[in-house]
């Protein structure tokens, strides 16, 4: 193995004890431009293997920043070409724990098509095997693409740095740390999770342990010791925090989410149903500590970045067949300048996700659902299977009183008593087109349902859908 500590530890930490077998452990530079050969290039910077967590099988490199600042060079990448390589034939995930100083100058185009080969394996391993990738020093320029081209990410909060351009190169990047864990995770929404070392391998280990191993592989389950008729007591109460209301709904109330820095107004993660993993999109009005006070608080609307974290998710878990709940509670789009910039596109994008994606859908409304917000949230209308509701929601094109000032606007101006004739025509409104009951009426809504018992039929219902089998016109690929 290379000779830097910190690279082998963390693959000792990682993996279980003892299955680590290295490949490519004698692989040097062999450019021999600016006296490359006079250096010392043990395993060209890069440890490159396979092991077990928990027993399943998985790939992992590990850069050596001790070897030219682990820098990337022609054989360095092609070690990591040649473990995607056996990664896909064995249908098996890829973990890469970056430290990284950037490309190898001294080898320039050689490194240039190496890079190139790299990022041609991680396009043709996407969607048909899990890349992970952990930061846990530098990763700048070319390198950065790595991780953008992962499915989850993970990033060390002191020490790790990632950028394309380093942050003092920015035009307009003073007093802006945009390589740092808290930028890349808040802002910018390319980490999934931020933490100390020994948190983040224990966090893929547990993500390793819910996944699939391929996009053929059926194994994604664990034993339920939950009861499966559980009622979800007080669910009603946290449900402005999805976060919260799937962990209730959860087997032995599991949630891992993924991009938790990120547009918090929506959750996105993974729980468990009779022992199935399963992923979970949610709208969020609020974010609880772990004591349960309000941390943060949002409005009840779509955020653009909050639509392009959901479509990536779903994407991932229709990819990978993970069957896909979500809780909704919007009552339509944030409205300001930046987000109408990005907005159209990102509902798109997330329309594009729920309406395209095979996997069993399941929705439980369990709020305010109003206009295009409500429609796109895996409605029934572009695909849902089941869609169930609370029956003190409402699902409609505006919130009732709304609605009525505009239907009734000349009998307003005129009454009397304009208040009285306003909730009076407003819950006339909400019973004929705003309530759970007329959209159950119309067949928008399968059944209406007590919040304790969420659980019992959001499991019932991914049984009966297991064997769901859809299919969908021939093409290449969407252009969305």
């Amino acid at each position: 193995m290379s000779n830097s500590a910190s690279a082998g530890m963390r693959i000792e930490k990682l993996l279980d004890p003892g299955s680590f077998i290295e490949i490519g452990g004698h692989v040097t530079a062999r450019n021999t431009d600016f006296n490359l050969p006079e250096k010392e290039t043990p395993a060209d910077g890069v440890a490159t293997g396979y092991g077990t967590i928990d027993g399943s099988l998985v790939y992992v490199y590990s850069q050596d920043s001790a070897v030219l600042g682990g820098s990337v060079g022609e054989m360095h990448a092609r070690k990591i070409v040649h473990l995607y390589q056996m990664a896909m034939k064995m249908g098996a995930p890829v973990i890469g724990m970056i430290d990284c100083a950037g490309m190898r100058l001294q080898e320039a185009t050689d490194a240039l098509n190496a890079f190139g080969e790299l990022y041609l394996c991680q396009v043709n391993a996407s969607g048909v095997i899990p890349q992970i990738t952990a930061v846990f020093g530098s990763c700048g320029g070319g390198m950065a693409l790595a991780p953008a081209l992962a499915d989850f990410v993970f990033m060390e909060a002191e020490k790790a740095r990632m950028f394309v351009n380093a942050p003092n190169t920015l035009e307009d990047g003073a007093g802006k740390d945009t390589a740092s864990a808290q930028f890349q995770s808040e802002k910018a929404g390319s980490v999934d999770k931020v933490g100390s070392e020994e948190e983040i391998l224990e966090s893929i280990r547990e993500l390793i342990s819910i996944l699939p191993a391929n996009n053929e592989d059926d194994m994604s389950y664990d034993e339920c010791g939950d009861d499966l008729n559980r009622v979800c007591e007080g669910i009603e109460g946290c449900v402005q925090d999805g976060a919260k209301a799937l962990a209730m709904i959860s087997d032995d109330g599991f949630f891992y989410e993924v991009k938790e820095g990120f547009a918090k107004n929506m959750v996105t993660g993974f729980i468990r149903l009779n022992g199935v993993t399963a992923g979970a999109v949610a709208n969020r009005t609020e974010r609880r500590d772990e004591e349960g006070n309000v941390a943060e608080t949002f409005e009840p609307r779509l955020t653009s970045n909050g639509c392009m974290k959901a479509a990536e998710f779903i994407s991932f878990c229709d990819a990978f067949n993970i069957p896909v709940l979500t809780l909704v509670q919007a009552e339509g789009m944030k409205a300001d300048f930046h987000q109408e910039l990005r907005i159209a596109k990102s509902m798109a994008k997330m329309t594009c996700a729920y309406a395209g994606a095979t996997v069993p859908k399941v929705t439980v409304i369990v709020g305010k659902a109003y206009g295009t917000a409500y429609t796109v949230m895996n409605s029934k209308g572009i695909g849902a299977d089941l869609v169930y509701a609370w029956p003190d929601t409402a699902v409609g094109m505006m919130d009732a009183e709304s609605a009525a000032r505009i239907i009734y606007a000349e009998e307003i101006r005129q009454a009397e008593n304009a208040p009285a004739l306003i909730g009076e025509k407003a819950a006339e409104y909400a019973a004929l087109q705003g309530s759970p009951l007329s959209a159950a009426r119309r067949g928008y809504i399968d059944h209406i349902i007590q919040p304790g018992d969420t659980r019992k039929y959001v499991i019932g219902a991914f049984e009966m859908l297991f064997t769901k089998r859809e299919d969908r016109p021939s093409k290449k690929h969407g252009t969305v």
